[in-house]
C-alpha cells in the first residue's frame, strides 16, 4: 500500500493522462465486482500509484513532479469517463497526499518518506485530550473514501492550539491506518467502489508536527516554513474551493460517457409503437440537441472556476467561497439532470443492474449528495453574499 515517489520528477500530462485511460479501464473491467464488494480493487489502486496518479500534487521539494492544476482535472475527468468510483479515488488519493506540504519539515518528511496514501474525514466529530507536545485522539468517523488501500488517515477534531486566538479550531490529526480500526459499512446507492468506509480511533497518539491544520492553511495559503515551493500551484489558491473541485469534474466526465451511451444506443433504437428508428426521431433528436447544450454550458462553468482558482491572487483573493460553491453544485446539478433525462428517454431498458447508463447515473446522483455538492445550500450562501450579508461557507 506504499508508492514510491517520483524523484526524477519524469511525470508528464500525457504520461499522466494515459495512465488515467489505463486506470479507467481497468475499473470498468472491475465494475460489477467493485459494486459487489463496495471497493475497488487493489490492482486499480497499485495501477494509480504506478502511473503516477497519487503522486501528481506532491511538491517538487518532496520528489513530486510539479503539475498543475488543469492537468489534475484533466487526469479526473479522463478516468471518470469509465467508471466514477475509480475517479473519486483518483481525485482524492493525490489531494490528500499533498496535505502534509502544510505541515512542519518533520511531519512533511515522516508522511512522505514513508510514501503512503493517505485518506481523510473532515468532520470534527472527535475528541482530542493534550498529551505533552501532542494529543490523544478518539472518536469514529464514516464516509473515508479509500481507507481500505490507504496507510494514513486524517481525522477531524477541534483543538485550541497554543498559538490560536483561544477559539477550537478544526483540525486534522494524520493517523497511521495501524493504530486505527477500519469497519466496513459502506452499503450504498452509488459510488459503492469508492470504499468509503468507518474508521474509530481510541485514544491514539498524534505528535503536533502531524497534526493539519485546514484553518491556518486557507489564512494564509502558505506552509510553515519561509523556505518553500514558491510555484506550487495549492499553495495560492483557496484551501476548500481548491480541496473540492474534483467533484464536478468527476460527474462531468460521467455524464460525457453517458451521453456516449445513449448516442450508441438510440441510433440502433426502434420504437415498438410507431416503428421509427429513434436517431431519426425529431423526440430523440432534440433530447441529444439539449443535453449536448447543457453538458457544454457546464463544461464552460468548469472552466471558470478553474480561471477564478488560477487567477485567485491576481484578482486580489476576492472571489467568496460561496461564490465557488455556487458554481461547483451548478455543474454537479446540471450533470444530474442530464442523467436523469438520459434515462427516461431510453425507458425500462436502462435499468438493467450493472449496464452503463443505470451504473452511471447512481454515481452521478451520489456525486450530488455529497455536501460540497448541494445545490440548495450553495445557492442561498452566495444569495447572501450578493446582498452583502456573511454566507460563513467554507468553500
Amino acid at each position: 500500500m506504499s508508492q514510491q515517489v517520483l524523484k526524477e520528477n519524469r511525470l508528464t500530462e500525457e504520461l499522466l493522462l494515459e495512465g488515467a485511460k489505463k486506470v479507467g479501464e481497468l475499473a470498468e473491467q472491475e465494475a460489477k465486482i467493485a459494486d459487489e464488494i463496495a471497493s475497488v480493487s487493489a490492482k486499480v489502486v497499485s495501477l494509480m500509484e504506478s502511473t503516477g496518479i497519487t503522486q501528481m500534487m506532491i511538491p517538487k521539494n518532496q520528489g513530486g513532479p510539479d503539475i498543475g492544476l488543469r492537468t489534475f482535472a484533466k487526469v479526473v475527468r479522463k478516468v471518470a469517463n469509465y467508471n466514477l468510483s475509480a475517479a473519486w479515488l483518483a481525485y482524492l488519493y493525490p489531494l490528500h497526499n499533498m496535505l502534509p506540504a502544510y505541515l512542519p519539515r518533520k511531519g512533511q518528511d515522516e508522511i512522505f518518506n514513508q510514501g503512503g496514501l493517505i485518506a481523510d474525514i473532515f468532520a470534527a466529530i472527535g475528541t482530542a485530550e493534550k498529551d505533552g507536545d501532542g494529543y490523544r485522539i478518539s472518536g469514529k468517523w464514516n464516509f473515508v473514501s479509500g481507507v481500505n488501500h490507504a496507510d494514513w488517515v486524517g481525522v477531524g477534531v477541534k483543538i485550541v492550539m497554543s498559538d490560536g486566538d483561544g477559539k477550537p479550531e478544526v483540525c486534522l490529526p494524520i493517523i497511521p491506518v495501524s493504530e486505527l480500526q477500519i469497519v466496513e459499512n459502506w452499503d450504498t446507492f452509488g459510488l459503492r467502489g469508492s470504499g468509503s468506509n468507518q474508521v474509530i480511533a481510541e485514544d491514539v497518539y498524534v505528535p503536533l508536527e502531524r497534526i493539519f491544520r485546514p484553518e491556518q492553511a486557507e489564512k494564509t495559503r502558505r506552509p510553515y516554513e519561509e523556505n518553500y515551493e514558491e510555484d506550487y500551484p495549492l499553495y495560492h489558491v483557496p484551501l476548500f474551493p481548491a480541496f473540492y473541485f474534483g467533484f464536478p469534474l468527476i460527474a462531468l466526465g460521467g455524464a460525457e460517457r453517458m451521453i456516449e451511451e445513449f448516442k450508441k444506443q438510440t441510433e440502433k433504437r426502434v420504437r415498438l409503437m410507431d416503428g421509427v428508428t429513434e436517431s431519426e426521431s425529431p423526440r430523440s433528436q432534440r433530447v441529444m440537441a439539449e443535453i449536448t447544450m447543457e453538458f457544454k454550458a457546464a463544461e464552460a462553468l468548469m472552466d471558470k472556476y478553474l480561471e477564478l482558482l488560477e487567477n485567485y491572487e491576481k484578482d486580489g483573493a476576492t472571489t467568496s467561497n460561496a461564490e465557488f460553491f455556487a458554481i461547483r453544485t451548478k455543474i454537479v446539478k446540471a450533470t444530474s439532470e442530464i442523467a436523469l433525462r438520459i434515462l427516461l428517454t431510453l425507458g425500462g431498458g436502462a435499468l438493467y443492474k450493472g449496464g452503463p447508463i443505470e451504473l452511471f447515473f447512481r454515481d452521478i446522483l451520489s456525486v450530488a449528495t455529497h455536501k460540497t455538492s448541494l445545490y440548495e445550500d450553495s445557492v442561498a450562501a452566495y444569495g447572501q453574499e450578493l446582498f452583502g450579508f456573511e454566507s460563513g461557507v467554507r468553500g
